[in-house]
């Protein structure tokens, strides 16, 4: 059984750190803020210039004035501040940003990363996910692990556009946890009821078992 959206988003929840400076991405890692660990301190950080977000609104109390990167409707804390996007992607480029969780369209097995725009289709811009992975310190994509036509999004080498080159730490899609280090891919956990053969068949990477999996 693969994980759902939710699995994923809960398990990359447990990559964050008490004191952590988090940056989330549009779609699957936005979940991400609703599995931070009880009395963990985490700030969320947006590239639109806001710094400690909080949960979404419940229906009826948004502020449509009041919005994510991803034009998302969010709440603000006592301790939220806000400041220009030029100074948020200081923030960024400066490396002050620990953790960024984004989604991805293909990772290749050296921890390329492809999450910008498909060739032909429109695209509103390339947002700040190339400013996040060049200046965060770790990246963790989330994403299915296929496409919606069955083809592997986990390459040996990315076809799409690039955002940055080997840049991911780790990959959590619905099968399972692999990690990406000195430019080498390992499968470290796998989701309930799916087998390491499953996931062969399912990724065009090649990629090494994590002794004991």
């Amino acid at each position: 059984m693969a994980w759902t959206r939710e699995q994923m988003a809960e398990r990359a929840a447990q990559e964050l750190r008490d004191g952590f400076y988090v940056n989330l991405g549009i779609g699957i890692p936005t979940l991400v803020a609703n599995f931070i660990p009880e009395g963990m301190h985490v700030t969320l950080q947006s590239e639109n210039g806001m710094l400690g977000m909080g949960p979404f609104p419940y229906e009826g109390e948004e502020d449509p004035d009041l919005i994510n990167a991803g034009k998302q409707t969010i709440t603000e804390l006592p301790q939220t501040s806000y400041f220009s996007s030029a100074d948020s992607f200081g923030m960024v480029r400066g490396g002050h940003i620990d953790l960024s969780i984004l989604g991805a369209m293909q990772v290749a097995q050296n921890g390329d990363l492809a999450n910008w725009m498909i060739p032909g289709k429109m695209v509103k811009g390339m947002g700040g996910a190339m400013d996040l992975v060049a200046g965060v310190k770790r990246v963790v994509v989330i994403m299915d692990h296929n496409a919606r036509d069955g083809s592997p999004k986990l390459l040996k080498a990315c076809d799409l556009p690039l955002t940055g080159q080997g840049v991911v730490d780790m990959i959590i899609s619905d099968v399972g946890v692999f990690e990406i280090k000195e430019g080498r891919l390992t499968l470290i956990q796998l989701a309930p009821d799916v087998t390491v053969e499953d996931v062969k068949e399912r990724t065009e990477a090649d990629f090494t078992i994590a002794e004991g999996l």
